[in-house]
């Protein structure tokens, strides 16, 4: 059996969650310890902490893909954009296949880099919180742009990109640094989404609706 993990990301906030539920429930104990406050105060408490344990899950996984062109998916949720677009942050309004993932608060949050290769740029944007879902939400919520070159010399964006409730991304690579599957990119708190920009001549093999998990589930290929 697994063995059930909590991610870095979540050890602060449950700590701290912990600590103001322990202070709270023993405040109203001491006030009144057979009320029917306490007992459904306690209650709330157990059932809150225990879903925060949850967000923060971190599930290992370790897939064994060898072929250096697939694409792999760096988020747990559901494909909602499968489209051509332009992109301009780094790709000066070049043509590119666009591929989103949307997180919800009971998806995984943990971030996988999508293919093995060396990290050329990355940069955090601050900006507004719109819900996820939205198509704008890419180019105006608070969002971090990562772009790595693949072994063939050719190059992939993923954005990770805050949502309603999302309120800070956490972002691990840095340039010229050479990632693998298997590692975390990056963490985004609270409800969020993934995009993903892909050269036009990729095979794509998912569409809108279908649902992906982060580190197994097979996007792409890059020709």
């Amino acid at each position: 059996m697994a063995r059930f993990r909590i991610h870095k990301e979540g050890y602060s906030i449950l700590f701290v969650m912990l600590c103001i539920l322990v202070v709270y429930n023993t405040f109203v104990y001491l006030q009144s310890p057979k009320s029917i406050l306490f007992f459904v105060g306690l209650c709330i408490s157990v059932l809150a902490f225990g879903f925060f344990i949850y967000f923060f899950r971190n599930p290992r996984r370790e897939g064994d893909i060898v072929d250096p062109n697939l694409i792999v998916a760096p988020a747990d949720g559901r494909v909602v954009v499968v489209e051509p677009t332009e992109e301009f942050e780094c790709f000066e309004g070049q043509k590119y296949i666009q591929v989103s993932i949307f997180m919800s608060i009971f998806s995984v949050h943990a971030n996988w880099y999508p293919l093995a290769g060396v990290v050329r740029y990355v940069k955090h944007h601050s900006g507004r919180h719109l819900g996820a879902y939205l198509p704008k939400s890419s180019h105006e919520n608070e969002r971090s742009t990562v772009v790595i070159e693949a072994p063939n010399g050719k190059k992939i964006l993923m954005r990770q990109v805050a949502g309603a409730l999302a309120r800070r991304i956490i972002t691990y690579a840095h340039v010229d640094y050479h990632c693998h599957l298997n590692e975390h990119l990056g963490f985004i708190k609270f409800g969020s989404r993934v995009d993903l920009f892909l050269p036009t001549d990729s095979e794509i093999f998912v569409e809108i609706g279908d649902a992906t998990v982060g580190n197994e589930t097979v996007i792409a290929r890059l020709k």
